[in-house]
């Protein structure tokens, strides 16, 4: 007999210390990011903020959040951080859980959440038609841009090192990666 798949009770059931996910009905807990990691994604959400939400020297035109929860379909998903065209998401419900897939996610890799991240999640963000993934890794300064083509990821770009980066969706303007990476 199978096991059975996991169940929004179960991630209730999960200490506050840990992120729970469910990603093809199984159950998921990771540790909360150590500071590498919440220092990336907290610095490109700032910049990414500033620049393609607020219009400040950029372009504008996107919500960002951090760390939501996304219920989709049957998953249940909590990225680093989201991003998704305002023309489809002109206002940020009030909710505690997110089914509109968004345009853009960015995973921060740790050693804990690395397999979780490239292997169980893409294929459900691919699945929901999110356009573009971010794959970045604090620790070896990289960052792996994926874009969406005929249901599937391909790899648009991978950028090491600490050198300014333009990268899709964003590419209208470069990203301060000594800023991000905390290597100034």
């Amino acid at each position: 007999m199978g096991k059975k798949p996991a169940s929004y009770a179960d991630l209730e059931a999960l200490p506050a210390h840990v992120v729970g996910e469910i990603v093809a009905g199984e159950l998921y807990a990771s540790p909360r990011p150590a500071s590498p990691h919440a220092l990336a994604y907290s610095r490109l959400g700032a910049e990414l903020i500033a620049l393609f939400e607020r219009g400040r020297g950029g372009p504008g035109g996107w919500v960002f959040l951090d760390e939501p929860e996304l219920h989709l379909r049957e998953d249940v998903l909590v990225p680093d951080i989201v991003g998704w065209r305002i023309e489809r998401m002109p206002r940020v419900p009030r909710v505690a859980a997110f089914t509109l897939a968004p345009d853009w996610v960015c995973e921060v890799l740790s050693p804990s959440t690395r397999k979780l991240d490239r292997e169980a999640k893409l294929p459900v963000y691919a699945r929901e038609g999110v356009r573009h993934v971010w794959l970045m890794d604090p620790t070896t300064l990289t960052l792996e841009v994926f874009g969406l083509v005929d249901g599937r990821y391909s790899l648009l770009l991978t950028h090491t090192g600490t050198a300014p980066v333009r990268a899709e969706p964003f590419d209208a303007m470069e990203l301060d990666l000594p800023f991000i990476w905390d290597a100034q």
